[in-house]
Order: structure tokens, then sequence, then C-alpha cells
């Protein structure tokens, strides 16, 4: 795996034990990088990382069980990252969650103290953890998954789509810091937004056949445009939004 497109890079992935996180492993270990994934689930980061390595076996894929909703967890896991591997390229954020109701006067206030743990704790945690190091680096990149509803919420979407967009706003927030630290020169890190309408994978079309999934992007085209963020020049995508869907 030594001449991908991401030959040397070292890219952190959290949320790894999902779909998406699974198909982004594959995705950039074939594109040569050195993975690191983080999960809650235990038995599921190890499948993930497990499948990834068996897919690619010149690539290097671990897993670390980290709890993101501890900043000193997250701060350790960035610093073993860079310990163990030199360096740390990337920090790709698929950590993710849903909930809603069915009209907004029937929305749980629950529901948005579970997002926020999940959509903008994991967020800032992570940022705030791995911000220096990518600054370090010669190409390093924050990746946000987000979604077209915090562009244009519904009704029944309140807590998730306020939820997503704060973690945008915080992802662009450390953009900022990209740009400011570059000065003159530009930036030599970007944070950057991919925007979906919703996720698809394999087993969803198993299970419903018939459904047509409108608008929804693939995993394995998620992962494609991940790997896809480190192609352009750090101020082409510092700070963008780049859709995958149409826009609303």
């Amino acid at each position: 795996m030594g001449n991908g497109a991401l030959s040397g890079a070292v890219i952190a992935v959290a949320g790894a034990g999902g779909p998406a996180g699974r198909a982004a492993l594959l995705r950039l270990a074939e594109a040569g990088a050195t993975v690191v994934g983080s999960d809650n689930d235990p038995e599921r980061l190890a499948e993930a990382v497990d499948a990834a390595s068996y897919a690619h076996g010149g690539a290097t894929v671990v897993g670390d069980t980290v709890d993101l909703l501890d900043l000193q967890s997250t701060h350790d896991w960035a610093t073993r990252i860079e310990k163990d591997f030199g360096r740390i390229d990337g920090l790709v954020h698929l950590v993710g969650g849903w909930r809603g109701s069915e009209t907004f006067t029937r929305t749980n206030l629950d529901d948005w103290d579970f997002l926020e743990l999940l959509l903008i704790r994991t967020v800032q945690h992570t940022s705030l953890a791995f911000h220096e190091a990518l600054q370090r680096s010669d190409r390093g990149r924050y990746v946000l998954i987000s979604a077209a509803g915090a562009s244009k919420p519904t009704a029944g979407n309140a807590a998730y789509a306020a939820a997503k967009a704060a973690a945008e706003a915080w992802t662009l927030a450390t953009a900022d810091y990209f740009r400011k630290a570059g000065g003159e020169q530009g930036p030599n890190a970007a944070a950057a937004i991919l925007v979906v309408k919703a996720l698809v994978h394999d087993a969803m079309r198993a299970e419903r056949p018939n459904a047509k999934f409108a608008g929804f992007t693939d995993v394995k085209d998620l992962a494609d445009a991940v790997v896809g963020v480190w192609d352009k020049p750090a101020a082409e995508v510092n700070g963008k939004r780049l859709w995958l869907t149409e826009k609303p």
C-alpha cells in the first residue's frame, strides 16, 4: 500500500464501527494511509478494523476504544497516535445518531440531550484534541460529516438539525483557526464539512429492496469523498461545505 494517494498519511476515524466508518477505513487503507479507528463498541470496532486489514493486507489499520465524551481521553488518544506513528494527518468525524418527532410540538428535549453529546460534544473534543497535530502536518484535515437538514430544518427534526448546525459552526471555527495559523501563506491544514441528505448502505437496501433512497449518499461514495478532501489544497477546502446531495 505504499504508493496510494495517501501513502505515509496517518488518519484517525472517530465512529469507525458503523457502516460509514467501515467504508471509510476500507477506502483510506486502500489509498495507502495508516488508519486508526475508534468506536464506543469494542466488538463492532474490531470487526471493522479486521475487515479493512484483511481487504488491504499491506495497510496498517488499528482500533482504539476511546470515550470521546471525555476530553482528556480524547487528548490521550491523539497523543498515543502521534507517539506511535509520528504524525497525524487527519481526523474524520463519523460519530452519528438521530432522534426526531412527529411534530414540532411533540419534540422531546431528552432527544436534544442525547444528540448534543453525540453530535456536538464529540466534535468539540476531537477538534480540540487534534488541532495542534493537524496544524503540524503538511496535509492536515479535519472532516465533519453533516446533514442537509442543518441548513433547512424541518419541524420534526428540530433537535437533530440544531445539533448538526452547531457541529458545523464549531467546525467552521476550527477552519478559522487553521486560516489564521497559516498567515499570509494560507492554511496548510483544513477543516471541511461533507454534507449529505442521509446515508445508505447495502444492509439497508437488502432490508428494503423496493425503497428508492432518493438523494441518499452510499457510504462507499462518502468514503470516496472523504479521501477526496486530501486531493485539493487546504485553502480550497478549508471552511467549506462540500455538498454530496442537492442543496435545500
